[in-house]
Protein backbone atom coordinates (compact mmCIF):
# COMPACT_ATOMS: atom_id res chain seq x y z
CA UNK A 1 0.00 0.00 0.00
CA UNK A 2 1.07 3.75 -0.66
CA UNK A 3 0.69 5.79 2.64
CA UNK A 4 0.25 10.01 2.33
CA UNK A 5 0.43 12.34 5.00
CA UNK A 6 0.41 15.91 4.48
CA UNK A 7 2.62 17.15 7.72
CA UNK A 8 1.63 20.77 8.98
CA UNK A 9 3.29 23.28 11.91
CA UNK A 10 3.96 27.04 12.48
CA UNK A 11 7.17 27.95 10.22
CA UNK A 12 10.21 26.89 13.58
CA UNK A 13 11.87 24.11 14.19
CA UNK A 14 8.67 22.08 14.82
CA UNK A 15 8.12 21.90 11.32
CA UNK A 16 11.73 20.75 10.43
CA UNK A 17 11.39 18.24 13.47
CA UNK A 18 8.57 16.56 11.83
CA UNK A 19 9.83 16.21 8.88
CA UNK A 20 12.70 15.01 9.99
CA UNK A 21 11.01 12.39 11.91
CA UNK A 22 9.08 11.28 9.06
CA UNK A 23 12.12 10.65 6.82
CA UNK A 24 13.65 9.19 9.27
CA UNK A 25 10.70 6.73 9.68
CA UNK A 26 10.67 5.60 6.12
CA UNK A 27 8.73 8.44 4.50
CA UNK A 28 10.06 10.25 1.17
CA UNK A 29 9.29 13.93 0.39
CA UNK A 30 5.93 14.40 -2.22
CA UNK A 31 5.92 17.78 -4.13
CA UNK A 32 7.02 20.84 -3.07
CA UNK A 33 6.78 22.40 0.65
CA UNK A 34 3.93 25.30 0.92
CA UNK A 35 4.26 28.26 3.32
CA UNK A 36 1.35 29.98 3.84
CA UNK A 37 -0.07 33.27 6.34
CA UNK A 38 -2.31 31.56 8.93
CA UNK A 39 -4.42 34.79 9.40
CA UNK A 40 -6.39 34.05 12.72
CA UNK A 41 -3.14 32.41 14.67
CA UNK A 42 -1.08 35.70 13.04
CA UNK A 43 1.79 33.29 11.68
CA UNK A 44 2.96 31.71 8.83
CA UNK A 45 2.69 28.03 8.69
CA UNK A 46 4.99 25.45 6.52
CA UNK A 47 3.64 22.05 5.25
CA UNK A 48 5.55 19.56 3.21
CA UNK A 49 3.43 16.25 1.74
CA UNK A 50 5.39 13.11 2.46
CA UNK A 51 4.37 9.19 1.38
CA UNK A 52 5.64 5.59 2.60
CA UNK A 53 4.89 2.39 0.50
CA UNK A 54 4.55 -0.50 2.69
CA UNK A 55 4.74 -4.32 1.21
CA UNK A 56 2.22 -6.70 2.52
CA UNK A 57 -0.47 -4.57 3.84
CA UNK A 58 -3.30 -3.88 2.23
CA UNK A 59 -5.29 -0.28 3.23
CA UNK A 60 -8.19 -0.06 5.08
CA UNK A 61 -9.63 3.56 5.28
CA UNK A 62 -10.60 4.14 9.03
CA UNK A 63 -8.46 1.32 10.19
CA UNK A 64 -5.08 2.43 8.90
CA UNK A 65 -3.61 4.37 11.13
CA UNK A 66 -1.07 6.49 9.01
CA UNK A 67 1.43 7.12 13.04
CA UNK A 68 1.77 3.37 13.05
CA UNK A 69 3.99 4.16 9.81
Amino acid sequence: MRLYRFLTAVDDATFCHKVTAALNKGWHLYGSPTYAYDKKEKVMRCGQAVVKDVEGQEYEPGETKLSDW
